[in-house]
């Protein structure tokens, strides 16, 4: 038998011992914050059969590390506030210093959400004055995979001017105003990735089974199948002789792994989502949509499902959920095969959304876009809507956060009646007394320009004397709308389309 050298039994001891010592994963460590007012869960892995410890405060927990090392508990209520310290102890001993207990947002979505305060409108003032040492935040990597991962690379940070500048926009005015308004310690979670699809960030065991998704999840498969790290070293290869040969015809596109994308379906949820599950929060905020333009009617479905499917995951009932309308923008060429609405058809089925699942809130935007930037930097607006979503019905203020919604047409004599709901003050032309932004078809199904007068506060008279028998009526129905009906509050009416009249 071959003798151990010094170096190696001292090797062999460390590694033992590495594996016996305590971790956590990256959800918990310093500056971290724990929701108020319920029992936080805490997890992590030991040593099997190993007894841990967890203490802060003044109450203390105890578990066993189950077989295979994992072990699970959950803290009682901890008063709002801190600094406190989380210790946790078994073989090792871990501790977290400076922990706050407050209100612990997640954003997710896609560029729009991942968009930096450095990028935003005013982002030098914004960025000098982030001094919110109760503020913080975390952003979590992007990493798309086949197989559901329990750990990140990342860390809590203090929002201060030196590290919010590269944090979404949305996520931090967002927070802000939930800590200037509450003065309680605010955590924000950023998990968005530019691009991705809805289709990524559920779990895909949620739609394997599902017919309409057949089509999806067989692309993928084939896409993946017989896709090796050597197939994508040779393609890459191939790539750059290409470059190097001086770009000639025909063009090539620097190689993707399909293993790995954040279109496909659960790989963004495997990858960003899977290692938070569980951890504390009061909610989430959602802004994401374009990518799926092109289908509409799979949206329909899978945008609920996603969110029934995360509130599933994380067993902590039905948490607020509140997303962002798409803005107005101009269509790019992939999107040519839509017909005429565009952005319109996505807008549609969010607002859907509103009606198939409690503790849900949308802010509608259509005000806010750029008609040459998919990115527009007005996300201060953005957060200000969303974040009256959660004042309003998580935080008990009085202040309203509907945007009016076409709640039931009616035809009467050549014209169109239209009462919209969540009204507060009273609806108005923004900029013009006009109202711009409806349209109305007749029978041939071809939809015209057509007047509007506001006839009550929540009433619309709209009519074009060439549509003498109107059966269907829209507004703001284009990918960038021309539009300007809001609520004296402020509140921009939401798009819609509507083919379901009423005789008087």
């Amino acid at each position: 038998m071959k003798r151990l050298t010094t170096c190696s039994l001292l090797l062999l001891l460390a590694t033992i011992y590495a594996k016996a010592e305590i971790r956590l994963p990256h959800i918990f460590g310093d500056h971290m914050v724990l929701q108020q007012g319920q029992a936080n869960p805490i997890w992590g892995q030991a040593k099997p059969g190993e007894t841990v410890t967890v203490s802060i405060e003044a109450q203390s927990h105890q578990t066993k590390a189950g077989p295979n090392g994992h072990w699970r508990l959950k803290l009682d209520p901890i008063p709002t506030g801190g600094p406190y310290e989380l210790k946790i102890s078994g073989s090792s001993e871990l501790t977290f210093h400076d922990v706050l207990v407050g209100e612990v947002w997640l954003s997710s979505g896609q560029s729009n959400m991942r968009f930096a305060v450095k990028g935003a409108y005013h982002a030098p003032v914004e960025i000098a004055s982030a001094n919110y040492p109760q503020i913080r935040l975390l952003s979590l990597p992007n990493r798309g995979t086949e197989h559901a991962q329990d750990d990140f690379e990342g860390e809590w940070k203090v929002c201060s001017p030196d590290t919010v500048g590269g944090f979404s926009a949305v996520a931090y005015f967002f927070g802000r105003r939930i800590h200037q308004t509450l003065n309680v310690p605010v955590g924000i979670i950023n998990s968005a990735w530019g691009g991705s699809s809805a289709f990524g960030w559920i779990d895909r065991e949620a739609i394997a089974d599902l017919p309409i998704y057949a089509d999806t999840i067989e692309y993928w498969r084939q896409a993946c199948d017989g896709y090796t790290d050597d197939v994508q070293a040779q393609k890459l290869a191939e790539y750059k002789a290409w470059e190097a040969a001086g770009k000639p015809e025909p063009k090539l596109r620097s190689p993707w792994d399909p293993r790995y994308s954040h279109h496909r379906p659960g790989n963004s949820f495997n990858g960003v989502i899977h290692p938070i599950v569980g951890y504390g929060i009061r909610g989430v905020i959602w802004y994401q949509g374009e990518a799926d333009a092109p289908r509409p009617e799979l949206y329909r479905d899978l945008f609920p499902r996603l969110i029934q499917n995360w509130r599933d995951a994380w067993e902590q009932g039905d948490f607020p959920f509140y997303w962002v309308q798409l803005a107005d923008y101009e269509p790019n060429p992939n999107r040519e095969q839509m017909e005429d609405g565009g952005l319109a058809y996505i807008r549609a089925v969010q607002t859907e959304t509103l009606d198939k699942l409690p503790n849900v809130g949308q802010a509608v935007i259509i005000d806010t876009g750029e008609a040459r930037n998919e990115h527009p930097k007005d996300k201060q607006t953005v957060a200000d809507r969303l974040v009256r979503h959660a004042l309003a019905k998580d935080y008990g203020y009085a202040i309203s956060c509907e945007s009016p919604r076409l709640e039931r047409t009616k035809i009467k004599d050549g014209s169109l009646l239209l009462h919209f709901t969540f009204v507060e003050k009273g609806l108005y032309a923004f900029d013009t007394p006009e109202i711009r932004g409806f349209r109305i078809a007749g029978t041939n199904g071809i939809f015209v320009e057509a007047k509007a007068e506001i006839l009550e506060p929540s009433t619309i008279r709209v009519w074009n004397p060439e549509v003498p028998h109107p059966i269907a009526v829209r507004y703001a129905w284009d990918s960038n709308p021309d539009c300007n009906l809001y609520d004296l509050n402020g509140l921009p009416a939401t798009p819609f389309e509507s083919k379901i009249t009423t005789p008087d």
